[in-house]
């Protein structure tokens, strides 16, 4: 169970120009009384292509943190232009808020951002060399992608588990024994199956052998037969696929429907508890 859990992340400056600071209003809870300060980042995605034109906007210790509801601002500066590529300064970015205690990061929370132009005229005809002065960025803030981590607070009981549990019986028996001892019963149950099919076949083969013959006779009128069962077998193929297609097409649409049905994935922040106080205001340094 984490000791801390995010409650609520309000953006106090969305949208804005690009240059201008981001402003966050966060607010948290608290179970238990911390020995350390919680570590805060905000992190600007400059490219999708390679994480070299990352930044780290801003970072701030929070503590010391007293139990049950808090809130503070954090406030970040606008990333450096001259570490982005021109290409990826417009369109679609992330910025990633993330809280770490004793060096163990516990939550972030990732947001998509628009960038574009205030005027349609340079939405629709960017100029080659961005004008940073005329972009405005937009922060989707109703969507949030939030992702938790199980880490060690102050206690050794908080930590989670890194290895599975001890099952000293499981060594009791070698393993030869309990698995290899199955795998010898299949493979000595396939040899006499084996066997008593080749002892069969042997049999008819020599009862054929045996026949007077009118059989050749007989296979020459018989001939026919076997072009029927190819059509009867074409015939049924054909309706084999099309109840596979059809098959398939429900399938489709019930995944569809499913899908519909779930809508947003997105994780939402814990919900604030109905009897929480008045959150108490916390130093960031």
């Amino acid at each position: 169970m984490s000791v801390v859990s995010l409650l609520g992340v309000n953006i106090l400056n969305n949208p804005a120009k690009f240059g201008d600071s981001y402003v966050f209003e966060i607010t948290f809870e608290c179970l238990e009384q911390l020995e350390k300060d919680l570590e805060w980042k905000l992190t600007y995605v400059g490219s999708a292509t390679s994480d070299q034109y990352d930044q780290e906007l801003d970072s701030l210790l929070v503590g010391p943190i007293p139990v049950g509801v808090n809130k503070f601002i954090f406030e970040a500066d606008a990333p450096k232009t001259n570490r982005i590529p021109d290409a990826d300064i417009l369109g679609v970015t992330v910025v990633l808020l993330t809280c770490s205690y004793d060096g163990r990061e516990f939550v972030r929370i990732g947001y998509y951002v628009n960038n574009e132009y205030e005027s349609d005229e340079l939405n629709a005809d960017p100029p080659a060399k961005p004008i940073i002065e005329k972009i405005r960025r937009n922060i989707l803030a109703d969507k949030p992608r939030v992702t938790r981590f199980a880490i060690k607070w102050d206690s050794e009981a908080s930590a989670p588990p890194e290895f599975p549990p001890e099952q000293p019986e499981a060594d009791l028996q070698p393993d030869e024994d309990e698995y290899g001892a199955e795998e010898l019963d299949e493979e000595e149950e396939g040899a006499e199956a084996t066997a008593e099919t080749t002892g069969e076949a042997s049999a008819a083969a020599a009862t054929a052998t045996t026949t007077d013959g009118d059989a050749d006779m007989a296979g020459v009128e018989e001939q026919g037969e076997p072009a029927e069962e190819e059509e009867m077998s074409e015939d049924g193929s054909v309706d084999l696929e099309n109840e596979s297609e059809d098959e398939l097409e429900e399938e489709l649409e019930e995944e569809v429907e499913g899908e519909a049905a779930e809508g947003d994935d997105a994780m939402e922040v814990d919900e604030k508890p109905a009897d929480a106080s008045k959150p108490q205001e916390v130093m960031a340094h």
